[in-house]
């Protein structure tokens, strides 16, 4: 059964931390100028945020976890549980999330682990902390999802080069006895691993030489098989074909309508396929917040990233009744109905 719901869990806060680096589109040499405008208007990406090569995924999530510290939203000795969610992990072992407990100066008895998905973590990681959150054994909880995808892809591959932008992220969730239900519907397809994958340097084929060896997949597509490859038909196709579905059976199973979301928070995975969905669910504009255009596609941080840079005042002042939907490498995609009531952070710093 991939639809359930989850009750007596609150989110607080969200913070989001990025690099302060940012790279314009309209710089890449890779593409030709009318090119370059064609994947402005189609991919919807202008600038993007690219890390250091001495700045990890996990230096992002640090960062935007600090802030709760900092500004004294919560404290160390309240956090119970940390998930790492993330395809950039520091090491092959061991887990982030650990090495996260003991940069943040969490408790020794902190529930610490790592959840390797892209760009449906941020929702299979709710699911995952308010399942633990709801018996109201563990108090509070810090969701860290993002990536550092830039650090994957090849330079000479117009595919996938200029579509990605880093980030990291921090939610913290509570216990909250008063708290309305969360509603989660999660998928999986293995069968199209294939559309999104970096094939050499892990255990199924482990680094070798041949992992340096650049090919000209076709033109404009150059990498080796230590990089990211992107079957953009393929993701094209599968989200087409699965996402509206997806959000519709949520919306039934949870009882409500497409009027009864505020707003609709998608994976930031591509302009043109993010609003050929928003056309087929048949959403207003003003319900389908992006922010694409200046950050990339940043994976797992995409949805709290466009939380909280498109509906930051409306979070720390409202109560809104949202959809988050993420979808993409796994292949793997989910979505999940919740409210937010007047959060007490939805920061984007910089690092």
């Amino acid at each position: 059964m991939s639809s359930f719901k989850t009750s007596h869990v609150s989110i607080k806060g969200i913070t989001v931390c990025v690099p302060k680096e940012s790279k314009s589109i309209f710089d890449y040499a890779y593409l030709k100028p009318e090119e370059q405008e064609m994947f402005y208007k189609t991919v919807g990406i202008k600038e993007r945020r690219v890390a250091s090569k001495t700045t990890t995924c996990s230096d992002l999530c640090e960062k935007a976890a600090q802030y709760f510290f900092d500004k004294g939203i919560t404290t160390p000795e309240n956090i119970d549980i940390v998930i790492f969610v993330s395809q950039s992990s520091d090491y092959f072992l061991p887990s982030t999330a650990v090495i996260l407990q003991h940069k943040l100066n969490l408790k020794k008895t902190v529930l610490a682990f790592d959840i390797t998905l892209g760009c449906s973590g941020y929702v299979y990681g709710l699911s995952v902390i308010n399942n633990f959150l709801q018996s109201g054994q563990f108090k509070q909880a810090l969701l860290l999802a993002g990536d550092k995808s830039t650090i994957s892809t090849n330079y000479e591959d117009k595919s996938a080069y200029p579509l990605f932008g880093d980030a990291g992220t921090a939610t913290l969730l509570e216990y909250d006895s008063k708290a309305s239900d969360m509603f989660f519907n999660l998928n999986s397809d293995g069968s199209g691993k294939n559309a999104i994958i970096i094939e050499h340097g892990h255990s199924r084929h482990p680094y070798s030489p041949e992992s340096d060896i650049i090919t000209e997949v076709e033109p404009g597509v150059k990498r080796a098989k230590k990089h990211l490859a992107l079957n953009g038909q393929d993701i094209f196709t599968f989200a087409l074909k699965e996402v509206s579905p997806n959000v519709k059976e949520t919306l039934e199973y949870a009882g409500k309508t497409i009027t009864d979301i505020d707003f609709f928070v998608m994976h930031q995975a591509n302009k043109l396929i993010n609003e050929t969905i928003r056309k087929k669910l048949g959403v207003d504009k003003e319900k389908y917040p992006y922010s694409i255009e200046l950050f990339g596609n940043t994976s797992s941080a995409s949805i709290p990233l466009t939380m909280c840079f498109a509906l930051k005042d409306k979070l720390l002042k409202e109560s809104l009744n949202l959809l988050l939907c993420g979808f993409g490498v796994g292949l793997s995609w989910g979505t999940a109905i919740l409210k937010t009531d007047k959060l007490k952070a939805a920061e984007i710093i910089e690092l």
